[in-house]
């Protein structure tokens, strides 16, 4: 399985396309939630993915601090095989890539409530009550770095 972190300039237009591609597959025609899945902060983005010769078979975005939240914030996470330990593996990369390319001492995100458990084993913990995201329970989640505490974290971690 091959491993690609990428910015956006540094994307082809073929990887873009099957990026896309796969996130309106899931999000959009799976989940049947019609949103603005292209909603301008890609470009900003760094993409992290795994790939095999079927294609890619997890992803995510990492989006450095200010760009969605105030700390950097990891989100789009997809693990086309599911129960497969895609989703934890590309989450340690995204973790790692958030870590070492914009210097994260916490990592945000708003998890689907169902899938709280993948996040809770890298460390992430719910900061706040559920609430529809698109008609989807989401919980918010906070990864804090080892040892340390972020400005802005809830009092509910």
């Amino acid at each position: 399985m091959k491993l690609s972190v990428k910015t956006f300039p540094e994307l082809t237009t073929d990887e873009l396309y099957r990026i896309l591609q796969l996130r309106v597959a899931v999000f959009v025609v799976e989940q049947q939630c019609p949103y603005m899945e292209i909603d301008g902060l890609d470009r900003g983005a760094l993409h992290v993915w795994l790939e095999d010769e079927n294609g890619i078979e997890a992803y995510l975005r990492v989006l450095d601090r200010g760009k969605a939240h105030a700390h950097c914030a990891i989100g789009r996470v997809i693990a086309v095989r599911r129960r497969e330990g895609l989703g934890s593996r590309v989450l340690a990369e995204g973790i790692r890539a958030a870590e070492a390319r914009f210097g994260a001492d916490a990592i945000y995100l708003e998890a689907q409530t169902y899938a709280r458990g993948l996040y809770e084993k890298q460390g992430f913990r719910q900061i706040g009550g559920e609430f529809l995201l698109d008609g989807i329970p989401h919980i918010p989640m906070l990864r804090q770095a080892q040892g340390g505490r972020s400005a802005g974290a809830s009092a509910a971690e």
